[in-house]
């Protein structure tokens, strides 16, 4: 059984945080990053969420492409 890991994603905007995440739950990108929006415009959790995201996310391996 193969174990899915969370990485950023090689195909970012920003810092492939929103990407990585939309690739290991199998939706389209987009709809994570309105959510990040949404987060972003209720108190400004989104933003320290995401930075925090960033710093945390392990880049992903170059073979796994």
């Amino acid at each position: 059984m193969e174990t899915k890991k969370l990485y950023k994603s090689r195909e970012k905007m920003i810092a492939g945080v929103c990407g990585g995440i939309a690739e290991y739950i199998n939706i389209d990108p987009t709809l994570v990053r309105l959510a990040w929006v949404l987060l972003f415009f209720a108190g400004c959790t989104g933003l320290l969420a995401y930075i925090v995201a960033a710093i945390i996310m392990p880049e992903k391996p170059a073979e796994l492409n």
